[in-house]
């Protein structure tokens, strides 16, 4: 499972010019949590171009034991409530199976719970597709996008607390401050399925 990650940007990466990706494992470590035996694992990927280092990017991923104690999840999904605005820049959002099959292309995740209904359901107990982790993280981008688009992004710290899932509707929130911004996604049965603390150049 996706958990959260950091992103610092040096420099933007220039289309059209060669670039190199340096991945490693940053940190392994071993927890218990409630249901089961956990894994936490940290990678580490370095973007550079021309000799300087532009990007890094750290992504915490989780693995369960497979103990077959999994988390408890909704039964159905309400897909005509809608979450409350927060913050002064939002955005609706309504990930379709569709976004989320195009996502899975795009990032080469071939994880059956991101396309594959049945399997979501008979298997692994989810009321539906599951959106990719890493896409809440691009989602809570687009209000800074679009209400401060002559902000570059320096960095941006992200935690996943809770799934959301295909047909649900989702708020990006936004509250900016100063030099950084606070996000939320938002839905109708979590306040806080993801949030992360953008900082700007």
């Amino acid at each position: 499972m996706f958990a959260g990650g950091r992103c610092e940007i040096a420099a933007p990466l220039r289309l059209g010019e060669p670039a190199e990706r340096v991945s490693s494992l940053a940190a392994v470590t071993p927890k218990q949590g409630r249901s089961g035996e956990l894994l936490f694992v940290t990678e580490r990927h370095e973007f550079g171009q021309g000799g300087r280092l532009c990007l890094v990017e750290e992504q915490d991923i989780v693995y369960r034991s497979g103990d077959g104690s999994a988390p408890r999840h909704p039964a159905t999904l309400d897909d005509s409530a809608l979450p409350e605005p927060e913050g002064p820049w939002h955005l609706r959002l309504q990930p379709t199976e569709t976004l989320l099959f195009r996502f899975s292309a795009l990032t080469a995740n071939a994880h059956r719970i991101h396309y594959d209904a049945p399997y979501c359901g008979d298997v692994e107990g989810y009321p539906g597709l599951v959106v990719h982790g890493p896409l809440p993280a691009l989602l809570m981008l687009e209000p800074v996008r679009r209400n401060a688009p002559d902000r570059q992004v320096r960095s941006l710290s992200y935690r996943l607390h809770r799934p959301a899932f295909a047909g649900e509707h989702l708020r990006a929130d936004g509250t900016p401050s100063g030099g950084r911004a606070s996000l939320r996604i938002a839905g109708p049965r979590e306040p806080r399925h993801a949030t992360a603390e953008a900082a700007f150049a």
